[in-house]
């Protein structure tokens, strides 16, 4: 049996980097539209989705303008708890076990909602999936690089405020080149002062002076994207010795011209050089992908075998914004769940997508850091 995506899909996972409005469905954006009155390019659901899916917009300021559309219809309470719903419930079909959503509740106030309101509608909308199928769930407000400082620090305060009722981290997105983060450095001394968790997208449309910023002026505990980090040998043994995670999203770096092809990805090098490393979606409406996608073309094209693709979902799970005792809880079950996938059926089994077979807990673990089930 080889590796499939199906055998991929059935097996427990975690997302840490999703975007919210770039993770919705081409129906229900349609649907909005309609009930809202909003003019879209396009409202042909195939015609929107091939409008959307940025698969040759070649930088990171073309990508983001697929996300003009997905915002004109999420500027009311119950299109932005609809959306956070939906997006737990497609998660629970690809056995997602824990996903962190993130957005800008910057971008959602164009029809006089309150900033306050625009958070509670996406936990309304997240505590509900999680009732209906168990996925398990964080949110990241994200403050945005292209806007004055001051505001930054509001998506911070705002943060904060929440940070005990369901907001897990603070995140800085946008358009990378000429928006350094060390312009917003205030509101993450805010952020950090209050043990506010932090991951920042750097070193995707810029080199490492800009994970150099987010790691050393801005506290990031994670990393997003972080492909250009191979530029820079030492910054590279930095993450590597404080165990940095790296939110890796093999498809939209493509897209965004951050890397030529999934083949030259540097995820190969980082993995084998022993950086903490996961995989993500980042956007699975823009970017056309699931993480069971990325999984399987982290087999296709960079030679990942099954139990590495395990290691990738052990660091996802490890490096997850959690309290640590729900974290080791979950981490455990999902080690479990582990043992028994594999890609060779074993004698006497019956075929399903899984067979049984003896991995020993080590090899599901990060061996470089320990051998048991700890979540540190």
């Amino acid at each position: 049996m080889p590796i499939t995506r199906e055998l991929i899909q059935k097996m427990p996972k975690c997302e840490l980097h999703c975007h919210l409005d770039g993770s919705m469905r081409v129906e229900t954006i349609l649907d909005l539209a309609e009930r809202q009155g909003v003019r879209l390019p396009s409202h042909d659901p195939a015609e929107l989705r091939s409008l959307l899916v940025q698969d040759e917009a070649a930088s990171l300021v073309q990508y983001l303008k697929a996300f003009d559309v997905t915002l004109s219809v999420l500027q009311d309470y119950e299109s932005l708890r609809r959306a956070a719903f939906e997006l737990i419930e497609d998660s629970a079909k690809e056995n997602i076990v824990y996903i962190e959503v993130r957005y800008s509740p910057l971008l959602h106030q164009r029809k006089g909602l309150k900033l306050t309101e625009i958070v509670e509608a996406v936990l309304q909308g997240l505590r509900e999936g999680e009732r209906k199928y168990a996925t398990k769930w964080g949110l990241i407000i994200c403050g945005m690089r292209s806007t004055h400082p001051r505001y930054t620090i509001q998506m911070a305060e705002l943060c904060i405020a929440y940070k005990h009722l369901g907001v897990v981290a603070f995140d800085l997105a946008g358009a990378e080149g000429g928006n350094p983060a060390a312009d917003h450095e205030e509101a993450f001394r805010l952020i950090l002062n209050n043990n506010v968790n932090v991951t920042i997208h750097a070193g995707e449309a810029y080199g490492p002076p800009s994970i150099a910023q987010a790691l050393h002026m801005c506290g990031a505990h994670r990393l997003g994207h972080a492909v250009r980090l191979k530029e820079d040998g030492d910054l590279l043994n930095y993450c590597c010795d404080h165990r940095i995670p790296l939110e890796i999203c093999l498809t939209s770096n493509v897209q965004t011209g951050a890397v030529s092809e999934i083949s030259e990805h540097p995820l190969r090098f980082y993995y084998d050089f022993g950086l903490r490393v996961c995989l993500n979606s980042d956007n699975t409406l823009m970017s056309g992908v699931t993480v069971t996608d990325e999984l399987y073309k982290a087999h296709k094209n960079l030679g990942f075998t099954l139990p590495e693709i395990k290691d990738l979902i052990v660091y996802g799970i490890k490096s997850a914004f959690l309290p640590h005792r729900p974290k080791v809880e979950l981490l455990r079950r999902v080690l479990d769940e582990l043992k028994h996938v594999h890609d060779t059926p074993q004698p006497n089994q019956e075929v399903t997508g899984y067979a049984v077979a003896d991995i020993p807990t080590e090899s599901l673990t990060d061996s470089r850091e320990s051998a048991d089930a700890s979540a540190q």
